[in-house]
């Protein structure tokens, strides 16, 4: 008998995927995923405290890494209900409308960190090609604009997704490939043509993520050129070094991600499952645990202003 199809989102239901062979496994798997979510909690809080609490680090540096820890806490927010009905409870079944509002809020913090980190390469070009005029060019309230920009584009721009969603159909019970719901990933359960779907998920992640991402190589050869035009060393060491937290934040949040749309697009069959999960959850859940502590271990003022936390009496 043909098993009947439901495009209304309250007929139909997707099953989370947990660990390829460690299903039985909760007790263990949830240790790493609980204090994955933990230190990105307490490290995206600590930077934000810091920042805000110290006012000689409110500058145009200081804020846009503001900026990128709350699109960690956004990311980590998103992704952490249904990682924890996963490994903690183990409840693998969740609601089309709550899949399609989860992927809505992971594709929109992704995109806001994307535009962040575009926003901090920005600044260090300024400061680095145009120093008597940093202050001038960036201003407070010229970040508090750009900070607004990058939230308006990205929820503008993902609106239209669970929207159009909705309107396909599906399995009664479909198997998705993650523990969250991700666009590309429930977009190919679909039974009905998914043409004008993919058509959007495409421009919205070329106009996005790539243009980005060709902005930042671009910021970084414009800082290269004027770098090498500098007569001393020691200046150019130093104004090398001021990049290299952003180097590594970028590099963390695009390598996964252009690695898992490779295989999204072109070699998923070609993979074992857990090399396609490895990378997902490299994407989605290592920047922000590891942007704070890169900025910590990396950024003098930041590392000062823990160890004062830490050892108050010492500092």
């Amino acid at each position: 008998m043909a098993v009947s199809k439901h495009s209304n989102s309250s007929n139909f239901f997707f099953i989370l995927m947990d660990l390829p062979g460690l299903e039985a496994s909760h007790c263990w798997t949830a240790i790493p995923i609980c204090l994955i979510y933990i230190l990105s909690v307490l490290g995206n809080i600590t930077i934000m405290h810091i920042v805000k609490s110290v006012p000689s680090l409110h500058t145009p540096m200081y804020l846009f890494l503001s900026m990128l820890s709350m699109a960690d806490l956004g990311l980590s927010a998103s992704t952490l209900p249904s990682m924890v009905a996963v490994f903690l409870l183990g409840q693998r079944i969740i609601g089309a409308a709550t899949c399609f509002i989860q992927l809505f809020f992971i594709h929109t913090f992704s995109v806001i960190e994307s535009a962040v980190l575009l926003a901090m390469a920005f600044d260090r070009c300024v400061a680095i090609r145009e120093p008597l005029r940093y202050a001038t060019i960036l201003t407070t309230r010229r970040i508090g604009a750009i900070g607004l920009a990058v939230v308006i584009r990205s929820a503008a721009l993902h609106l239209p997704l669970p929207v159009l969603l909705g309107r396909l159909t599906f399995q009664p019970v479909s198997a998705l490939s993650h523990s969250y719901c991700v666009h590309p990933d429930v977009l190919r359960l679909s039974c009905s043509s998914t043409v004008i779907n993919s058509g959007l998920g495409l421009f919205v992640m070329l106009s996005t993520l790539g243009m980005d991402a060709v902005l930042i190589l671009l910021s970084y050869v414009l800082i290269l050129k004027t770098v090498l035009c500098i007569a001393s060393n020691t200046e150019r060491f130093k104004a090398l070094n001021t990049c290299i937290s952003h180097i590594c934040a970028v590099l963390l949040f695009y390598t996964p991600l252009v690695s898992l749309s490779m295989i999204h697009r072109f070699g998923k069959k070609k993979l074992p499952a857990q090399v396609y999960m490895l990378l997902s959850y490299l994407h989605f859940l290592m920047p922000p645990m590891l942007n704070p502590i890169v900025y910590s271990v990396k950024t003098k003022e930041i590392r000062v202003r823990i160890l004062k936390m830490i050892h108050p009496n010492k500092y």
